[in-house]
């Protein structure tokens, strides 16, 4: 029996090694699938034969007619409802996807296959094929006039009507395939070997070489020794505007400081850093603006949104977060701002879940390696808002059986800014992260003791934690005792209101060093200012403080002995009025509207002052 099937197949084989009429051609591949589904002996040599001698048919006759194609797909769909297209007709078959997406074949015939192949591959890597035509179907279904509504309801069949999908290889399959398509979103990037910089060596501040001088060379004041205290320096210079270009894809980087600050250490008796300025000073590295090519961008978007469909199953969100828990993504998609924009929401699904299972994989698989929960807090790469995410997330993590004081340390070492930002506007979770920093000593500095302090008590519900918190901790009344903080930094991102409600939470008559760098502070805040007789240092770099809180400044805060204006809008107007400041040592002007006129002015009539920086300003 097996020797006349054989036989028969060989028959066939010969006979469409060379068509004549593809009439007659059609009619002995219907007669090959029929003899091969009529065969008692269905093992696999017989079924996928036929499969195997269409697929060498369709290789060696490249110029079949669209409809041809059509015809010779419905004539061999019998045989794919139970065997896996060889790897040549999955060829056939993505070519076909690609060109002819709106073709009934594609719902009618390659449905149930792709189906079949995400029910039952168990390995993409032995057959990276089915995988690339399972791609190609999924985007082919996007093509339709309700793209993303077909795929959905596509998803849907592949998980079943009941709560839990009884096919256990389909989630891992399906982002096998959207893994696969996404890197292929930035393949051409990645592979390309020009002489631009390479995302590495963006991230890390790396240039290539250029005659042009930096646009904005950034750094702090060095004050004099016999100052209260030192503001960090900088070690870099900003980056310039990079562009790399492929046909497909077009990353900017876009100016940014990359440079981070120095330890300082605090006056007094403390001669640990002070954690504020090591954390909250500067910005994160350079932000970068990644734009793909029109069908680059529409794979992006339906491989994302089928991520976002599965994250939406309970039952499959356990193993999605695992899946994903290793941040699977090229470099190049998590520094392209609507890739993880539109991811937020599958990360927001593990946020919110209950099971550790599920929420414990927003944390990196191994120390030293961020994960998502890095990625997506302030500072993070793929962070987006004013911390609404990082909330939940921590509140999350607080609540699992985690190492409460371990976390906490990391929070502290990593995120103090974002926590005092997001405590000082309400959030509950934020405020009692705070409360339990200082009930567990995990801030030894006394000036961020302080600093936090009077963040909790600049809302209702800080103060009433903060007065419980006291109740079983007498000691912390006493700190508050011995007067307020002498440095205090403010977090990135906060506002006029953000300072008016911190330093209308407590006494600060002891504050000489006050940092609001990178801050969206404007002149409006200079009436809080004045308030803070003892202050000498104030750091305004790369904010809106302009002219007029400078003539503010100018009539009340006469002890001023560093200022830093680097990077503000202040022009010749407002800087005139720093000559009545006799005190003033060190000021930085670097990259304002500095002119040279104002700038003799000054020096004529500051005695004092022993350092200045006008790089890139008129005077320079």
């Amino acid at each position: 029996m097996a020797d006349v099937a054989q036989k028969k197949i060989y028959k066939y084989k010969k006979v469409l090694s060379n068509p004549s009429r593809w009439e007659v051609v059609l009619k002995e591949i219907r007669t090959l699938v029929d003899m091969a589904l009529t065969s008692p002996l269905q093992d696999d040599s017989i079924n996928q034969a036929p499969l195997e001698i269409v697929s060498k048919l369709l290789s060696e006759n490249t110029n079949l007619t669209a409809q041809e194609h059509e015809n010779i797909i419905v004539a061999i769909a019998p045989l794919l409802e139970n065997n896996h297209p060889p790897p040549d007709l999955c060829e056939f078959f993505c070519k076909h996807c690609r060109e002819r997406p709106r073709s009934m074949v594609v719902i009618e015939v390659f449905t149930p296959v792709v189906q079949r192949i995400l029910k039952h591959n168990m390995d993409f890597g032995k057959c990276p094929r089915l995988r690339l035509f399972t791609q190609e179907y999924i985007l082919a279904l996007n093509e339709l006039n309700a793209g993303m509504e077909v795929v959905k309801k596509f998803i849907q069949s592949m998980h079943g009507p009941t709560g839990h999908c009884p096919h256990p290889r389909v989630l891992p399959n399906l982002v096998a395939v959207c893994l696969a398509a996404i890197y292929s979103c930035y393949e051409e990037f990645i592979n390309s070997r020009d002489n631009s910089p390479s995302l590495k060596e963006i991230r890390n501040g790396c240039q290539q070489p250029c005659d042009r001088k930096p646009t904005l060379p950034l750094r702090l004041l060095h004050p004099s020794p016999d100052l209260v205290s030192q503001e960090a320096t900088l070690s870099e210079a900003r980056l310039k505007s990079v562009v790399v270009a492929s046909s497909e894809i077009h990353v900017e980087v876009e100016p940014a400081s990359t440079a981070k600050p120095a330890l300082t250490a605090s006056v007094g008796n403390d001669s640990e850093p002070n954690l504020i300025d090591c954390l909250m000073v500067s910005p994160a590295c350079s932000t970068m603006s990644i734009e793909l090519g029109p069908q680059a961008d529409r794979t992006l978007g339906c491989y994302v949104e089928i991520l976002k469909l599965l994250s939406d199953y309970d039952d499959w969100r356990p193993s999605l977060a695992s899946l994903l828990q290793p941040i699977p993504f090229p470099k190049e998609a998590l520094a392209h701002e609507k890739f993880t924009k539109e991811l937020k929401y599958v990360i927001q699904r593990f946020a919110e879940d209950p099971r550790q299972e599920v929420h414990s994989c927003l944390l990196s698989v191994r120390a030293g390696k961020d994960g998502w929960f890095q990625l997506y807090s302030p500072g993070g790469v793929a962070c987006d808002d004013d911390g609404e995410l990082f909330a939940s997330m921590v509140h999350i993590l607080m609540g699992s059986c985690y190492k409460t004081k371990k976390f906490l340390l990391s929070l502290a070492e990593n995120k103090l800014g974002p926590c005092m930002l997001l405590a000082l506007r309400g959030n509950q979770t934020m405020v009692e992260i705070l409360c339990l920093m200082l009930e567990y000593n995990i801030i030894d500095n006394n000036d961020t003791q302080l600093q936090i302090i009077s963040t909790l008590e600049s809302t209702g519900v800080g103060k009433r934690m903060y007065e419980q918190l006291c109740d079983r901790q007498r000691e912390l009344k006493e700190l508050q005792r011995k007067g307020g903080p002498t440095r205090l930094t403010l977090p990135s991102k906060s506002t006029d209101a953000d300072l008016a409600r911190l330093l209308s939470s407590g006494s600060f008559g002891n504050l000489e060093n006050l940092s609001l760098a990178f801050t969206n502070v404007t002149s409006a805040c200079a009436e809080h200012l004045i308030k803070l007789p003892s202050l000498k240092q104030l750091n305004l770099w790369s904010t809106q403080f302009g002219d007029a809180g400078l003539r503010l400044l100018s009539e009340h805060l006469t002890m001023l002995q560093v200022l830093n204006l680097c990077e503000t809008p202040v022009t010749d107007a407002g800087l005139l009025a720093l000559s009545s400041m006799k005190s003033l040592c060190s000021l930085n002007m670097n990259s304002t509207k500095l002119s040279a006129d104002t700038y003799e002015d000054l020096k004529a009539k500051l005695p004092n002052l022993k350092e200045v920086d006008v790089r890139y300003t008129e005077a320079w």
